[in-house]
């Protein structure tokens, strides 16, 4: 297992004021943080509440917080209270990212809209982080990844046929909103090093939302056609999907020609050159038929025994784990992606690395994430105000 952690730190000399809550911010500044960047969270009083969304709770904070923000340190300011909002003004003119998540009008209302904040630092990349965009008759209202999974359409092509839409079980739209985040604050930081110049970063959850839905859309736009739920297949292949084992099912994705003719092969079915399933698109219009077919021969199978002939035959399929049997597996114990870490208030606790390695070595885990206002001393020089926790505007 690799253990050993990268040097490469890009983003050593950035200073970074994370100013978001919840997660799709929150994970965009761990990125950053990751790559070497002295990202500073700016908690409310109270705190992120994504810090409460549990239980369980691993160090008295939500396996979700501590999922987005390791490597980063943290002070704790009233936005509302003059003298916290000259604190930030303050530094804010020294930083290179200043990155908010507020809902449209809010962070006018707080002093820490673009103008404002570009006014005190004129090269600063300021990313906004929004649910709808800056444009639309929604733009000042709040979102959260599960009612943007429902509006672009992604829980309409998730799930059973003959079932309800569901949501996808991770938080992607917030995840992805990270991701995208992050990128855009580099490419913005490279522009920078080639000008001089900053500039404003935009991110939204419908516009990931809608990305995630790229080649549905497409499809749509192009045939008029509405796509719908397919299990666990894709309407445009086949056989993509998952197809019984005696004992469970095993996903087994046939995605051309020549790996289709050895699936054939494997199950000892004439299939491959039946005009009815010799090109994909055949087999998409036929895949009633070739699914009942398939699924008869991979019933007679154990999991562990037609795993072990699709490989012999170099056939792509693969278990459909849980999470207990996904960590279990030794290909992701292999990868070093979830590693040991020293967590001060959690005994053995285990980190999910950032997945990208650089020479083979993966960022390094510096230190947990921080309890609210817990670097307040060393960064303003006075300790947090109370814990009083007032209305959220983010």
């Amino acid at each position: 297992m690799p253990t050993q952690e990268s040097p490469i730190q890009p983003l050593a000399e950035t200073r970074v004021l994370d100013l978001s809550q919840n997660l799709a911010g929150p994970y965009a500044a761990q990125i950053l943080a990751d790559l070497g960047a002295d990202v500073i969270k700016v908690d409310p009083p109270g705190g992120d509440p994504a810090r409460d969304w549990g239980p369980p709770f691993i160090g008295g904070q939500s396996p979700l917080f501590q999922a987005a923000n390791r490597n980063k340190r943290s002070i704790c300011l009233d936005l509302k209270n003059p003298t916290d909002r000259a604190i930030l003004h303050r530094m804010a003119g020294a930083c290179d990212v200043f990155l908010q998540a507020f809902r449209g009008g809010v962070p006018e209302r707080l002093g820490v809209d673009h103008e404002t904040i570009r006014s005190l630092n004129p090269s600063v990349i300021y990313a906004s982080v929004t649910a709808f965009g800056a444009e639309g008759p929604l733009r000042h209202d709040p979102g959260y990844d599960p009612l943007l999974q429902a509006r672009a359409g992604l829980m309409s092509v998730t799930g059973d046929p003959q079932g309800p839409p569901a949501r996808v079980g991770a938080s992607v739209v917030d995840l992805g909103t990270g991701m995208w985040t992050a990128i855009g604050i580099l490419g913005a930081l490279r522009e920078r090093d080639l000008s001089g110049k900053g500039s404003h970063v935009e991110t939204s959850l419908l516009d990931t939302s809608l990305a995630w839905m790229s080649y549905h859309l497409t499809s749509y736009l192009a045939t008029g056609t509405v796509p719908g739920r397919h299990g666990t297949s894709i309407g445009m292949i086949a056989p993509y999907q998952a197809f019984p084992s005696s004992d469970g099912e095993v996903m087994i994705a046939g995605g051309n020609d020549g790996i289709f003719s050895r699936l054939c092969e494997a199950l000892e079915l004439p299939l491959a050159t039946d005009p009815d399933f010799k090109t994909n698109a055949a087999r998409v219009a036929n895949r009633t038929r070739l699914v009942q077919a398939l699924s008869e021969a991979t019933n007679g199978y154990s999991t562990p025994e037609l795993l072990a002939l699709l490989q012999r035959h170099r056939v792509p399929a693969a278990p459909i784990h849980d999470v207990a049997s996904a960590l279990a597996d030794p290909q992701a114990k292999a990868t070093g992606m979830v590693r040991p870490a020293a967590h001060p208030e959690a005994e053995d606790y285990m980190d999910v690395a950032l997945p990208i390695r650089w020479n083979g070595l993966r960022a390094p885990f510096r230190h947990p994430p921080p309890a609210v206002g817990a670097h307040q001393e060393e960064l303003v020089g006075s300790p947090p105000r109370p814990d009083d926790k007032p209305d959220i505007e983010g």
